[in-house]
């Protein structure tokens, strides 16, 4: 298969487009043909050294973000053919034609959703949610303000917010103001 690999620490110029052994999965793992992967912030952290989170043995394979459709499985929930998105752990990236998933990392895709948005869902959506519910331990009537409410984080925070009922204020950089209307995520601006 080709992939984006990195054979050392560094800027962007360590990205290498080239081929690499396509994933085994696991009997508890299915092996997704990728469709599309996000690229975020942590990647070029990570890329560079400087995540303290993870340092991957290389030559590594980046990328969280994960939609396309199931190649292989022997778990239960998930068939061959089936369109699946989600966020891969650390230690298998997207930035490949094939990469292995655990059952717990991804979910079926709706049929409304297209693989390149869905590819895009996963870490800043997961963000949002564990800064509002899981840390922020936000509860129902509460107002929550969100700062850059347009953002690839905000805009989900903003939504689910509002979803859950919450009063929602949202700062924004104007070219992002129309987005958060369009969306109908902005409550007050």
């Amino acid at each position: 298969m080709n992939a984006v690999r990195m054979h050392e620490f560094g800027g962007p110029s360590v990205l290498r487009y080239e081929e690499a052994p396509t994933p085994e999965p696991a009997r508890d793992q299915i092996l997704i043909r990728v469709h599309a992967a996000g690229i975020n912030p942590v990647d070029g952290k990570i890329r560079s050294g400087t995540f303290h989170g993870f340092r991957p043995e290389l030559p590594a394979i980046l990328g969280r973000d994960i939609s396309g459709v199931v190649e292989k499985s022997e778990v239960n929930n998930f068939r061959v053919g089936d369109e699946v998105f989600g966020i891969l752990d650390y230690h298998r990236g997207s930035y490949a034609e094939y990469a292995a998933a655990a059952p717990n990392e991804i979910v079926k895709k709706p049929g409304g959703l297209d693989h390149l948005h869905a590819g895009s869902i996963g870490v800043a959506a997961l963000t949002a949610w564990q800064a509002l519910f899981d840390n922020g331990e936000w509860r129902s009537g509460q107002r929550v303000l969100i700062h850059g409410g347009g953002g690839g984080v905000g805009h989900y925070a903003v939504q689910f917010a509002a979803a859950a009922g919450a009063e929602v204020a949202a700062t924004a950089n104007a070219k992002d103001l129309e987005f958060g209307k369009m969306a109908g995520s902005y409550l007050n601006i």
